[in-house]
């Protein structure tokens, strides 16, 4: 079962996080947040904006500063995701936090590539088992079995960033056909096969769980 969000919208953060950044001690960031529920983050019914990524085969939700000003000053956030039978998420990246990944329900597929020139790293991880992936690595995760699961994934900063690889597709159209060696047409095509994230899965996986013959 995906967990949806249900709870109501709350106000914009930006000028909550603005204060709390410019704020000369952390007693003045505790009276900035007066409210003992600010510091409760519920990644089950978490506010809109808070979710990322969700497609009918997952999504994540994401504790950063933006979304839970509470973290200003801390250095860390939270992600946790919900990944639908076979569901992947896509390759990408974040460039300002390494990731410290625990499976919590089920067996997931991790992989990265650091740099150029590094060796592809890939395991799989058991419920329990935790993975790192270091700050800037392009690093993907998908669930091996037929039942949805669930990820929680640390950061080593209050806002993380998060880059998809397909987002190369974003640079001018002249730029995609060189790095590629296609034609604009061949571009177009191939961008408009391009899975949103969270994605399906890979063929050996949706065969097993009998969604493709």
């Amino acid at each position: 079962m995906i967990i949806s969000s249900s709870a109501a919208p709350t106000p914009n953060n930006n000028q909550t996080v603005a204060r709390l950044v410019t704020a000369a001690t952390a007693l003045d960031r505790l009276d900035i947040l007066p409210s003992h529920a600010e510091f409760v983050f519920d990644f089950f019914h978490p506010d809109p904006a808070a979710v990322s990524a969700s497609t009918p085969n997952g999504h994540t939700v994401q504790a950063k500063r933006d979304t839970f000003p509470a973290l200003v000053g801390s250095g860390i956030s939270m992600t946790v995701g919900f990944l639908g039978p076979c569901g992947l998420n896509t390759p990408h990246t974040h460039p300002r936090a390494a990731e410290f990944n625990i499976a919590i329900n089920g067996t997931l597929r991790a992989g990265m590539l650091e740099e150029n020139g590094a060796r592809f790293v890939t395991n799989n991880i058991n419920p329990g088992q935790s993975t790192l992936f270091p700050r800037g690595a392009i690093h993907f995760e998908q669930n091996l079995g037929c039942e949805t699961v669930m990820f929680v994934a640390a950061f080593s900063d209050e806002d993380p960033g998060v880059s998809q690889v397909t987002n190369l597709f974003s640079l001018p159209i002249d730029i995609v056909e060189a790095v590629l060696g296609a034609s604009e047409t061949e571009v177009e095509q191939l961008m408009a096969t391009l899975p949103k994230n969270i994605a399906v899965g890979v063929d050996e996986c949706l065969q097993k769980c009998g969604f493709k013959d």
